[in-house]
């Protein structure tokens, strides 16, 4: 069974440091202090989740079906590991009302058969 890297320490969660690289071929030994990459620091469970994501290339709904999980909580996810990555998500933008209103204006006027499918596509657009 292969065994998995730790990146924190399991008494106070502090980052380690890689202290000791081996050769398993030839039995050489380098000893020094070696810098893990960000991804290596990362809980397990947030590890797997990114190889999913990278999997599906980023696409949200494929990663929906892969775990099994609704679209908020693969958003709530990413965001975790943004954050855990040391980076700040950037909010997601809240729709303006009165952009709002107009799309719904838009959507009515095509319910209602004042406008076409393609002159509604026109106006969402400059909205």
């Amino acid at each position: 069974m292969k065994r998995q890297m730790l990146g924190r320490c399991p008494i106070c969660t502090a980052n380690l440091d890689i202290t000791r690289l081996h050769c398993p071929s030839c039995n050489t030994a380098i000893e020094g202090k070696f810098d893990p990459c960000k991804f290596c620091r990362l809980p397990l469970d947030q590890q797997e989740f990114i190889e999913v994501f990278i999997k599906c290339r980023g696409n949200i709904k494929e990663v929906e079906k892969e775990l099994g999980i609704s679209y908020p909580t693969v958003r709530g996810r990413l965001e975790a590991v943004i954050e855990s990555l040391g980076y700040r998500p950037e909010p997601i933008p809240k729709t303006d009302p009165e952009v709002a209103r107009k799309r719904k204006e838009v959507l009515d006027a095509l319910n209602k058969g004042e406008i076409t499918a393609e002159e509604a596509v026109a106006l969402l657009k400059k909205v």
